[in-house]
């Protein structure tokens, strides 16, 4: 298996090909492609049953998709709105912070659970399926706290994938809200990536993929071991950079 430093090193590789296939090659529609991919398969991570084609309909032609419930469809749409809304915060040149998390949530629940958007639960939960244990209500100001403050501490220290995996692992771990903290992580995750010139990383919501992404983050949470989960996203980041480098015409060989 390959260690997470050498993946590291491929991935800057990569990364200096990317940008500069991008000054001339780059475009729109590449990347609203790559963003209708990104919110499909993380909705389909957590059992959204829209298909790809369903979800650009939806998405971008506005359409109503037969046999399919109001929540898939407020799932896709506020999925984009939460896309656009982290590329408007790079743009702006808008830190990450607890205010940043909290909207990008409220965007995720919107119309579907308007009491617990952009709100930190105030109940205890269990995940099914996970032996990991959410800890209580009550503490998760003081989690939260902690978490933002290991990010300003970490933000210019570690590399961006890194930075980017735990505070997806972290939040994850806390689960903060009630409901859509996987794809407010993910979100956190990208947001991170998106600011370093990074493609959006894709995590496949097919079972093989899913499955491999769940043992990763329970390995974290359970044994404390993040360089797992960490080398997982890793290399879900090179995958994505080859991919793109391959779309505008590169070789990563």
């Amino acid at each position: 298996m390959t260690n997470l430093d050498a993946i590291l090193q491929i991935i800057d590789d990569r990364k200096a090909r990317l940008d500069g296939l991008r000054r001339t090659l780059d475009n729109e529609r590449i990347r609203e492609a790559l963003r209708i991919e990104f919110l499909y398969e993380s909705n389909r991570i957590e059992g959204n049953t829209l298909t790809l084609r369903e979800t650009h309909l939806v998405v971008q032609e506005g359409m109503t998709i037969s046999g399919r419930s109001l929540r898939e469809h407020l799932e896709a749409i506020n999925h984009k709105e939460a896309i656009a809304l982290i590329e408007e915060i790079i743009q702006q040149k808008q830190d990450f912070s607890e205010y940043v998390l909290k909207q990008i949530h409220a965007l995720v629940l919107h119309g579907i659970d308007r009491d617990n958007a952009g709100r930190y639960r105030i109940q205890p939960v269990l995940i099914s399926g996970s032996r990991h244990i959410p800890p209580q209500a009550h503490t998760l100001q003081s989690l939260m706290d902690a978490y933002f403050a290991w990010y300003n501490e970490h933000q210019s220290r570690l590399h961006p994938v890194e930075l980017a995996a735990n505070l997806h692992e972290r939040l994850v771990t806390i689960h903060p809200f009630i409901d859509g903290n996987g794809r407010t992580a993910r979100l956190v995750m990208n947001l991170v990536l998106l600011r370093h010139g990074y493609p959006l990383a894709i995590i496949g919501g097919d079972s093989e993929s899913r499955i491999a992404y769940y043992d990763a983050l329970e390995e974290a949470q359970i044994r404390g071991n993040s360089e797992g989960f960490t080398r997982f996203i890793a290399e879900i980041v090179l995958s994505s950079l080859e991919r793109y480098c391959d779309i505008l015409g590169g070789k990563t060989a």
